[in-house]
This record gives structure tokens, C-alpha cells and sequence, in this order.
């Protein structure tokens, strides 16, 4: 089926006068003449059936329908080049991975292990990027992300790397006298800090430990669970975290289980990319090393 689009001259000429704001400008930059751009300037408006520039007081300015396009041929422009150097520059092997990454996941447990992987390909270039909620692969310039929660991420192929084991954690002071809390009950007595990109963390631990009677949904929110854990050796509060992220804290007594009532996560860390990418070498390179990692 054939693609609705206009040239690429055209969409090169708009993204130019765009950021100058000039056609004069546009022109001198892209090396052509000022009526050229302005040819296809006027091409494209008759193409999409709208203006994109109007004249206010002789100077040149964006249409509403123009800022709206100008920002997606932005970013389709700037895939298109970052693909075409890639390819230049690194053919079939080697070239550069942007990962999307937990910001505690990457910082705690992925960044250590990333020497490993540079040894093993040095041929490929990692960019990493935090994220904290799910995006759309269309509209961000990433090649593949790690994902906490359910195996669905629209377009995408998910990869099961592993799953967690949560528990209730807090400053060793916070408890006082007691060495642990018998009853979960008792965390009623306490305030709960909250992971604000998982809302019901609390509540789906205390459905498994069988407690009803509990808020798990008051207290403190933190947009990133190493906030929460900082709140927590702080003596903010409890938190009920992944334990594979707060081992190091729980080992030199910065912190300390609140209930001894470990529960399986319902959800696990994927890794996930655009089917479209799966045979790219830099994302088959990682995902390879990534499951190799995990399965040890």
C-alpha cells in the first residue's frame, strides 16, 4: 500500500524555516534558493490542504495546524538521521542501543552488571534513558525499554527477565522495642509510604497476607522507589519494596523487615522492543547478554 506523504524535500524545507522562522535562512542553509523553499513550502500546504506559516506584521509565523506537524517532523526527521548515521557508520554489526530503563532497577542492578556486557561488545553503544511509566515506541526514540508489570506493551515483544519478592522494610528505630511486627495488623500504628507509579503496592501485600482493615493507600507518595527507600532508612515510614533492591541495606542494618511476610510480586521486569527491531544487532546483542544475566 502506498504511503500518504509528501517529499522529503518538502518536509526538509518546512523543518528548516520552522527553525529559523525564514525562508531566506531556510534557503541558505539547505543551499537552495528562497523561492525553492518557498515552492515547497507552498507544496506541502496544498499536500496536507492547510497553511502551516501565516504573515503577522511582516514576520513569519506558525499556524496552530504548523506547530502541531512541526513537532512530529521534528522527531521523524531526527530518527530518520540518527538511523541513516548509524548504518554509515556500524553496517549490520555494532552501533548504538537507547535503552529505556527503570531509574532503581538500572541504577541498582543493571549498571553494575553493564561492564560485562561492554567487554563482550564493545561494538555497541549503550545510551541509557530513565522512564517510570509506559510510552509509546512510535512517538519516543528509543530502541527497547525495561518494563515492570503485566507481559503487554502495544507493538512491542516482551522478554520475562525475572519476577520480585516484596516485603515491608523500615529504619531499624521505627520498631523500637520490637524485633519484627507479629501481625501485620499492626502496621495500622504506621505510616505507609507509597511508590506513586505503583498505587497499589500496598494494598495487593496486604491482600495477601489475608489484612482488609488497613489503609494501604495513605502516607507519603514518591514518584521513584529510591526515594522510598532514602523515606525509609530516613524513618519516614514503612515501605514495601523489592527485596533484591534494598539487599545492601537490609545487610549493613540501614534497614530492617517490618513483617516477616515476604509475597510474590504479581507482576515481573520484561524487557520489551518494537517487533520491527528485534533482529537489529544491537538489540539482539542485549537481549541475548540480558537473559544470559538474569538466568544465572
Amino acid at each position: 500500500m502506498r504511503r500518504t506523504l509528501p517529499s522529503l524535500m518538502a518536509l526538509q524545507c518546512f523543518d528548516a524555516a520552522v527553525r529559523h522562522l525564514s525562508f531566506t535562512r531556510a534557503a541558505e542553509e539547505l543551499n537552495l534558493t528562497q523561492s525553492a523553499v518557498s515552492r515547497q513550502i507552498r507544496a506541502l500546504e496544498d499536500f496536507l490542504g492547510r497553511p502551516l506559516f501565516e504573515r503577522v506584521k511582516q514576520r513569519l509565523v506558525l499556524t496552530s495546524a504548523g506547530e502541531g506537524y512541526a513537532a512530529a517532523i521534528r522527531d521523524v526527521l531526527d530518527r530518520a538521521e540518527a538511523a541513516t548515521l548509524q548504518l554509515m557508520a556500524h553496517g549490520n554489526e555494532g552501533g548504538v542501543l537507547r535503552l529505556a530503563v527503570l531509574p532503581t532497577f538500572g541504577s541498582r542492578w543493571l549498571v553494575p552488571r553493564l561492564g560485562d556486557f561492554s567487554r563482550r561488545h564493545p561494538d555497541v553503544e549503550l545510551d541509557l534513558v530513565t522512564q517510570v511509566r509506559p510510552f509509546d515506541f512510535d512517538k519516543e526514540a528509543v530502541d527497547a525499554a525495561i518494563h515492570f508489570g503485566p507481559a503487554l506493551w502495544p507493538g512491542a515483544t516482551c522478554h520475562r527477565l525475572m519476577g520480585e519478592v516484596i516485603v515491608p522494610v523500615c529504619a531499624p528505630a521505627l520498631l523500637k522495642e520490637w524485633a519484627g511486627l507479629a501481625d501485620p495488623r499492626e502496621l495500622a500504628g504506621f505510616t505507609l509510604l507509597q511508590h506513586t507509579t505503583r498505587p497499589q503496592a500496598w494494598n495487593e501485600w496486604l491482600h495477601a497476607v489475608g489484612v482488609d482493615d488497613v489503609d494501604g493507600m495513605k502516607g507519603p507518595r514518591f514518584e521513584q522507589i529510591q526515594m522510598v527507600i532514602q523515606a525509609a532508612i530516613a524513618g519516614l515510614g514503612v515501605a514495601v519494596l523489592p527485596r533484591f533492591l534494598v539487599e545492601d541495606e537490609l545487610a549493613d542494618g540501614r534497614l530492617a523487615v517490618a513483617v516477616n511476610r515476604p509475597v510474590n510480586s504479581q507482576h515481573a521486569y520484561y524487557l520489551v522492543h518494537p517487533a520491527t527491531k528485534s533482529d537489529l544487532y544491537p538489540v539482539r546483542a542485549f537481549r541475548d547478554w540480558l537473559l544470559e544475566q538474569v538466568g544465572a
